[in-house]
């Protein structure tokens, strides 16, 4: 269990954290950032009304002492405050405070399926926005199937994000449209919009019609698919995540191109996904064996994409939706026939921030009944 503690050293006082990772002291420049007076923080808002980027230095601590279950610390630029261990502790950690992705592969069980009329209570939502975090998807079924039925599901998790597509688009068999989803051919797994930037974070494609046999809908998980690369080839993973790829999309309104790694991390260091799409990439000039080193990594994991241990396949029948995180699960389907009946689906994106946004609220109004 960790804990707060005030320890002199020589004339000056200092505060050290113990937790898991050991004992370490708390600089006094971290403390003085995190100061809660009403003078330097909004009480209503959380955030500063100070600049702590102008902090001097050398400042350091002048006192510590417990007081009431609380620390009251004094600073050497003369500011005093008191501090809830507690919020120290939590501040220690840069968690996001939501739940950690857990990878899966094609024999997952049970998979996520949440049914629509169930998500307008919180503790169904919750669970829904949970498993959409951890799996990265989830399956929503006895949905509504009128038109734009779609933008109503998803405003229920966040904000529907517009593009040259519209607010929502359509996914049906049409001769020479302008991009091969709305076509009957096969889809390998593949990011959507990865010319965007930033790339469109989740995606919800609802089935209205389907009376065909084919068209069955893939998802593949990239962090398991990464995770299997990288214990095969770490060079080849490290290539995957350093080298920029140029990704491009045009028609005759509209050109975007986005320059990015085909594996993303974030800003510690972790995978967060993929931007992977073999119809729209373009690699970098590089010398031959540089080329061939890149090509190598590349192949190879795309053939973890389509092996079936990775890949859940099933038909989404008229009333049922798939919402996948859009950086993470990559998506497909089979070919199917137009000449046995319609098939359409109807599709929209959100931003990836708006069900972890509805995460920390749901729980924080759960928790508070």
């Amino acid at each position: 269990m960790a804990e707060i503690r005030i320890v002199n050293e020589g004339a000056a006082p200092m505060l050290h954290l113990r937790d898991a990772q050991g004992e370490r002291p708390l600089p006094a420049l971290w403390l003085r950032a995190r100061s809660p007076d009403p003078q330097e923080r909004d009480e209503v808002t959380g955030q500063r009304l100070s600049n702590p980027h102008q902090l001097p230095e050398d400042l350091r601590l002048t006192g510590a002492q417990a007081e009431a279950g609380r620390i009251r610390l004094s600073f050497s630029d003369g500011h005093s405050a008191l501090f809830d261990p507690q919020e120290l502790i939590e501040g220690s950690v840069l968690d996001e405070g939501t739940p950690a992705p857990r990878a899966w592969r094609a024999d997952l069980s049970p998979l996520p399926i949440h049914q629509w009329p169930d998500l307008s209570g919180d503790a169904a939502l919750f669970a829904a926005t949970r498993d959409l975090i951890e799996l990265g998807f989830v399956l929503i079924h006895a949905t509504p199937t009128d038109p734009k039925a779609i933008l109503d599901i998803a405003r229920r998790f966040g904000f529907v994000r517009e593009t040259n597509f519209g607010s929502y688009f359509e996914v049906y068999s049409r001769p020479n449209s302008n991009d091969l989803a709305y076509r009957p051919v096969a889809l390998g797994p593949h990011t959507d919009n990865p010319y965007r930037t930033p790339v469109p974070g989740l995606q919800l494609l609802h089935c209205l019609q389907n009376q065909t046999s084919g068209g069955l809908s893939t998802l593949v998980d990239s962090l398991a698919v990464a995770q299997q690369l990288q214990q095969e080839e770490p060079e080849g993973f490290a290539l995957l995540s350093r080298i920029p790829v140029r990704f491009e999309y045009r028609d005759a309104t509209t050109q975007l191109v986005a320059v990015k790694p085909m594996i993303e991390l974030d800003g510690m260091g972790q995978m967060i996904g993929v931007h992977y799409s073999p119809r729209l990439d373009d690699i970098p000039l590089m010398s031959d064996a540089d080329t061939r080193r890149y090509h190598r990594a590349r192949k190879r994991f795309g053939q973890l994409f389509e092996d079936p241990r990775y890949e859940l396949r099933f038909k989404l029948d008229p009333g049922q939706l798939m919402m996948f995180d859009n950086n993470r699960v990559l998506h497909g389907r089979t070919s199917f026939n137009p000449a046995e009946g319609h098939r359409q689906l109807q599709g929209c994106y959100i931003d990836r921030d708006g069900p972890r946004s509805l995460y920390r609220v749901l729980r924080r109004r759960l928790a508070a009944q």
